[in-house]
């Protein structure tokens, strides 16, 4: 076999390197369909628009009486939170539903049973999210707008049947994962930390949430930053 010359191979290097920067260039610049295709995520709100704003998310399906613990601490920093109020747990505890509409909160559904919502299809998602927002609106008398997937668990058919609802699906930008870490210091931290206007904070009805709450606000006091519902970081009217 005639063997190539040192040109030739040189010139042979040089055209597969060229084709290969030209295949790494589509794929940095032109993006491959099943990278830019249709994802859950596309439908779902992390944050808001607010510039001085941040909202405290409170997902409830357990702790009434945290509840009505987060409620005075609430009212006396002129606080004002979302809840995401479990059907199941609304149906037990119709007026501390009362009570929180009636101090000017938001309530949001997060789903009737706890469900993994990725399991159930669209119609399934879709009868377990109605049946928590007409109770939910039968209880407080008010449209719900919002909803929280439980565990943020969450697909396709979640999302369109929320928006089937007239309802926006909301997740967070900060989780203080207190329902893991039983911890007044941790939550904290991880409620203030890096904080900054726009910024949804998950939080769930503990003790040691509680007990954190009050250097919470405080701090976003400090900051300039307003505590604000999850619809007015937004930027929606009622």
């Amino acid at each position: 076999m005639k063997k190539l010359s040192s040109r030739a191979v040189a010139a042979i290097t040089n055209g597969v390197l060229a084709v290969v920067l030209i295949v790494l260039g589509c794929v940095c610049f032109f993006p491959t369909a099943a990278h830019v295709s249709s994802e859950p995520e596309d439908g779902v709100l992390r944050r808001g628009t607010s510039e001085d704003g941040v909202s405290l998310m409170f997902n409830v399906y357990w702790g009434t009486q945290e509840v009505d613990g987060i409620l005075a601490v609430l009212e006396e920093y002129g606080a004002q939170a979302t809840f995401f109020l479990g059907g199941s747990w609304a149906d037990d505890n119709a007026d501390c539903v009362r009570r929180i509409a009636a101090a000017g909160h938001e309530i949001g559904t997060h789903g009737y049973f706890h469900r993994d919502h990725t399991t159930l299809g669209y119609e399934g998602n879709l009868e377990e999210i109605a049946r928590s927002v007409q109770f939910l609106s039968l209880v407080t008398g008010g449209a719900v707008t919002l909803f929280a997937p439980p565990s943020g668990a969450y697909d396709d058919d979640t999302v369109n049947a929320a928006a089937a609802l007239g309802l926006k699906t909301i997740l967070w930008s900060k989780d203080t994962i207190d329902w893991r870490d039983k911890d007044a210091d941790t939550c904290y931290l991880r409620a203030t930390k890096d904080i900054s206007a726009g910024d949804f904070v998950l939080m769930h009805p503990m003790q040691h949430t509680l007990a954190a709450l009050p250097r919470i606000l405080g701090t976003y006091r400090e900051r300039g930053l307003r505590t604000v519902t999850v619809s007015e970081n937004l930027g929606i009217t009622t």
